[in-house]
């Protein structure tokens, strides 16, 4: 009973970091990122498809994001689907391939991501703490349908430790994150 609610109670935590790590890549931190293109969807044959769907992507070098659709025809689509986005970059389409020339960061935008960074982490400790209040309702309810109060306690206190831990790990990835943003 008591390894359940902490397995499950880790399993959130997990994800927590998980989810982090997915929306902190997606923060361009002012060097070329094929990830900030996930989220950009466009018509495909009539089924709604991810830009990778339809098209390679690749960093030639550290400013510049190359795209080339595996059809000639889907050019223009490609094109029109990365300028409605919210990337924020204006494509070059030469014909063969569309660039991606991803600028230096502003001081003022650099912050501006950092704090977004920031808001990120915070969600994700929000996680870790809901997930840790949850278990130890479920401990405490545990003990009222039987299980050993020493038993209880000691799990609520493997309940802090396992909290403390992910609340540390989510301060280092946000610390590398926002260390990549604020570096020139």
């Amino acid at each position: 009973m008591i390894k359940e609610i902490q397995q499950k109670a880790e399993k959130k935590m997990q994800g927590a970091i998980e989810y982090l790590d997915e929306s902190l890549a997606h923060i361009r931190a002012g060097k070329a990122n094929p990830r900030i293109l996930d989220g950009i969807k466009l018509d495909y044959y009539g089924t709604l498809t991810p830009l990778s769907g339809v098209a390679s992507i690749s960093t030639p070098d550290a400013r510049t994001i190359v795209v080339q659709p595996w059809e000639k025809q889907m050019m223009r689509d490609v094109e029109k689907a990365i300028m409605d986005s919210d990337v924020g970059i204006t494509p070059d389409n030469n014909g063969e391939v569309i660039r991606l020339s991803i600028p230096p960061l502003t001081e003022e935008r650099r912050k501006q991501l950092a704090k977004q960074a920031k808001g990120e982490a915070e969600e994700a400790k929000i996680s870790v703490r809901n997930a840790r209040r949850d278990a130890i309702d479920a401990i405490k309810k545990s003990v009222k349908d039987g299980t050993p109060e020493d038993v209880a306690k000691d799990a609520e206190n493997d309940m802090q430790k396992m909290h403390d831990k992910y609340i540390k790990k989510i301060d280092e990835v946000f610390a590398a994150k926002e260390k990549e943003i604020m570096t020139v």
